[in-house]
């Protein structure tokens, strides 16, 4: 059969099921749980899918679930993604009362849009017409949230890194992958389109930081004292003086928060910590800046006579494009959209951990419009499920059609076009580079 027939059974059996794929991202919309803990969304996704004919694997990557269509395959592998985890806000009016967790980033939209693209691809039977493999994977943690909870889960060894995806490399379930396929949501009302097609965006490396002095009385005796905050205050102040040096091209962001700034005001502070992210566009630009915010961090230290212990936590890369499929999803798009309602190449200072996989495989992740206000805030909402969720499980689940039908040829021009930035070996040594503390003591300069 032609693409075009293979196309139209798909969004056909999706259309008939648009029901069900709703009633996915509103259940997982109504039970937010944090970055390994999607035990609700894991079960669902999981049962969904066994309910396809499919044979799920759970517990990847603690909370992550799988399956595949064609699993005997020895074509190419396509993967199809969909997020499971929910972000921190308090303050939105659907928050569970308790964490504070909530969807306010659209991630049931994308398992939704995966489990529809899941559907259509195998009730439609045209399994047989297919020269590869689909992967469905429901994916765990992207949200970098929670980080004491996730250190616990590092140390009894039931992670390495913090985020799901980079998990996921770690295991191998992107290894021979041809191409990895997934949305995301994001309010497109100000811009009048529907569908950003080949977005990119920072990458980031998390940092806390601890500043150690020596407590004295306030009043009576400051001078016995070396005062961490000061260190801390001056840091930030050195930061600020790294700003100009930052090159636009690489979008540096750094903004540093300090959690604790003492214990009682009439106490010398003796420990002052802080957390910060530092971004970047690039990786060449993202690690340059980190070590100018090392060397910041240790001249507030050495000011006063601290010390300071930096703490580098391996956060995400920056989100590259694969032109050939966003093309792909482009025109399939263009069916129910409209070629005007579709913007290109827009770049993001935010972070997404597909980014990790870009650098090792093509990936497909177009931000799709059908909701309104800023992700992660209390004014992010759904306007519009078929935008949100419908018409991308069709576009992706044709895209996956366009790669592997026709003995899978555009999916293999794809691969052995694509020049990958690293090997999963050399990407979990700078991932293992990125990791650990630096440890400074300004006593006795």
């Amino acid at each position: 059969m032609e693409t075009s027939g293979l196309k139209e059974k798909v969004c056909n059996v999706i259309d008939r099921n648009r029901d069900k794929i709703i009633d996915i991202g509103r259940r997982i919309y109504a039970n937010p749980e944090l970055g390994y803990k999607e035990n609700f969304a894991s079960d669902l996704i999981a049962e969904e899918l066994s309910a396809l004919g499919l044979a799920p694997e759970r517990g990847i990557a603690v909370t992550g679930v799988k399956a595949s269509l064609n699993p005997g395959s020895r074509g190419p592998v396509i993967s199809v993604m969909g997020e499971l985890d929910a972000v921190i806000c308090h303050e939105h009016p659907d928050a569970d009362p308790k964490t504070g967790a909530v969807h306010a980033c659209g991630h049931n939209n994308q398992a939704a849009a995966m489990m529809g693209a899941a559907i259509g691809l195998s009730l439609s039977g045209i399994a047989a017409d297919l020269a590869g493999r689909v992967d469905f994977i429901g994916v765990p943690a992207e949200e970098f949230v929670e980080l004491e909870y996730r250190s616990k889960l590092k140390d009894a060894g039931k992670i390495r890194y913090f985020g799901g995806k980079q998990e996921l490399i770690r295991l191998g379930y992107f290894d021979n992958v041809a191409a990895v396929i997934m949305i995301h949501s994001l309010d497109l009302s100000r811009m009048g389109k529907k569908i950003i097609v080949g977005p990119t965006g920072n990458g980031f490396i998390g940092k806390k930081v601890r500043f150690i002095g020596k407590e004295a009385h306030a009043g009576a005796a400051p001078h016995e004292g070396i005062n961490a905050l000061n260190a801390a205050v001056l840091a930030m102040n050195n930061i600020h003086a790294q700003r100009e040096t930052f090159q636009d091209e690489d979008r540096i962001r750094v903004h540093p928060i300090i959690t604790k700034g003492g214990d009682i005001v009439n106490v010398v502070p003796a420990e002052v910590t802080m957390e910060s992210y530092v971004r970047g566009r690039t990786t060449e630009g993202l690690l340059g800046a980190n070590r100018k915010v090392n060397r910041a961090l240790k001249a507030g230290a050495l000011a006063v006579g601290a010390d300071v212990v930096i703490s580098e936590i391996p956060g995400y890369l920056p989100l590259l494009r694969c032109e050939e499929l966003d093309e792909l999803f482009r025109r399939n798009a263009e069916g129910f959209v409209g070629p005007d309602q579709i913007a290109e190449g827009i770049s993001f200072a935010g972070s997404f951990d597909i980014g990790d996989v870009s650098h090792l495989v093509p990936v497909l992740h177009p931000m799709i419009g059908g909701v309104r206000g800023s992700i992660h805030t209390r004014d992010f909402g759904i306007l519009d499920e078929e935008t949100a969720c419908i018409m991308p499980a069709k576009a992706m689940a044709m895209s996956v059609i366009d790669l592997l039908a026709g003995g899978a040829e555009t999916a293999r021009s794809v691969a052995s076009r694509f020049t990958p930035k690293m090997t999963r070996e050399s990407y979990l040594a700078f991932m293992e580079g990125l990791s650990g503390e630096i440890r400074y003591s300004g006593a006795g300069e």
